[in-house]
């Protein structure tokens, strides 16, 4: 990894989209710090201080992709989560919506487009999100812990409150600009680079807390054990998403005129993990909604009080709900994005075979048998890895809020390292043949 980075840095034309990259990151988190207009900045300060001590954040998992903004309420508060909602929106509809599925077989011109559906859906998003994030600054519910939390938003007027999620819409709009540009001019992979600065950015303060509130040799055993379980963390994580089960493809040999096509073996590669990291930001993202209902409704009896009670992090039904939740989310995400019958007709129309299978309706059936066998493992794993912040520090007083390697966290982290460096090696053999063939 680290000499592919070297090597970038010594082609003039790799070192002038990473130093572009930079700028935009640079750029992206001075964003994160500038208040919204019409906030208390001081009385903010002081119930963020207060909320990330505490036992639970219910807006963890969106102030985990914003960079730490969100409870900050900054222009950049809502970060990219529009717009991941929206892609995993558009992505589930393409298979419900016939219009949608034809524009993806259209290649680049349908592509563009739904890109382009993707965008006014972030924004509708953006507006939705950040009228609600107001609202609940406004009403004092977003630190309901804190002694200043309803003087966050000084003057009340409809006129500040519309000029605020204004701002936040418009910072939204911004941010998927910076991520298109690093994806056009960049180095790629520009909302998933924001991404990843985002949640790496909450690190070292994570970290720092961990050690502060630490009561074994002043905390540096809680941090040294943190950061132990980080590194074994990242290792299973690159060792499970480099994991494929290679189906091999054998392709008939015909003959057009005096020439011969086909014949050639090659393979599908089904990768363990096939459904990446959705499943834990559905899973995350469906809990939160019963703990948000059962806080705003003000009451503290019946089911509100045992949502509270039981539907917290560090719960035993709480854990039990979200690993069968991320199991479920894990199966059904792959059964929508991976159609057997459609490879299958793909391979038939093209002379393709898997070896010992029958062209049609066998191949279909094996590569979902095969592909159900797989998700198994993955989803498990999915599971395990998210409930790590729960179960590594069970020894140490139970789950810490500030535990910066969770599952999300570090399964975003490595999935964007990765194809990142692959990124940019592909990007450094293009020009190794390019000079090789001057």
């Amino acid at each position: 990894m680290l000499t592919a980075f070297a090597r970038a840095v010594k082609t003039p034309d790799l070192r002038k989209k990473l130093l572009f990259t930079l700028g935009i990151i640079v750029i992206y988190r001075f964003g994160a710090h500038i208040p919204v207009p019409g906030v208390s900045y001081e009385n903010v300060q002081i119930c963020v201080d207060q909320a990330r001590q505490g036992d639970k954040n219910l807006l963890g998992l969106m102030d985990l992709f914003s960079g730490g903004a969100l409870l900050q309420i900054t222009i950049f508060a809502l970060g990219i989560m529009p717009y991941i909602t929206a892609s995993i929106i558009l992505q589930l509809l393409t298979v419900v919506i016939p219009r949608l599925e034809a524009l993806k077989k259209e290649g680049s011109a349908g592509t563009a487009k739904i890109t382009q559906y993707t965008r006014y859906l972030t924004v509708a998003l953006a507006v939705l999100q950040g009228t609600g994030l107001v609202a609940t600054a406004k009403s004092g519910a977003l630190f309901s812990g804190c002694q200043v939390a309803g003087q966050i938003v000084p003057d009340q007027s409809i006129f500040v409150i519309i000029t605020m999620v204004i701002t936040m819409t418009a910072g939204t709009a911004v941010v998927m600009w910076l991520g298109e540009l690093i994806t056009d001019r960049g180095i790629g992979n520009g909302m998933s680079i924001l991404m990843f600065i985002s949640i790496a950015a909450s690190f070292p303060s994570a970290l720092w807390a961990i050690k502060k509130s630490g009561t074994l040799a002043g905390g540096w055993i809680e941090f040294g054990f943190i950061i132990l379980v980080g590194f074994v963390m990242v290792g299973l994580v690159v060792f499970v998403e480099q994991a494929q089960r290679r189906i091999p493809v054998q392709y008939a040999k015909r003959m057009i005129g005096r020439r011969s096509y086909g014949g050639t073996s090659t393979y599908i590669p089904l990768k363990v993990n096939q459904a990446g990291v959705i499943p834990v930001i559905f899973a995350s993202s469906l809990l939160y909604i019963p703990i948000l209902v059962g806080q705003f409704s003000g009451s503290t009896s019946g089911w509100s009080a045992w949502i509270q009670q039981n539907l917290v992090d560090g719960k035993p039904i709480h854990t039990a709900v979200y690993f069968l939740l991320i199991v479920f989310f894990a199966f059904f995400y792959v059964a929508i994005s991976f159609n057997p019958e459609e490879v299958a007709d793909n391979m038939k129309k093209y002379g393709g075979f898997i070896p010992g299978i029958r062209a049609g309706r066998p191949t279909a059936e094996y590569l979902s048998y095969v592909l159900n066998r797989i998700t198994w493992p993955g989803s498990l794993y999915l599971g395990l890895i998210a409930l790590v912040p729960t179960v590594a520090l069970a020894g140490f007083g139970g789950s810490n809020p500030n535990f910066p390697f969770g599952g999300t966290s570090i399964l975003i982290i490595v999935g964007v390292g990765l194809e990142t460096v692959k990124q940019i090696e592909s990007q450094l053999q293009q020009r190794n043949y390019e000079g090789f063939l001057r």
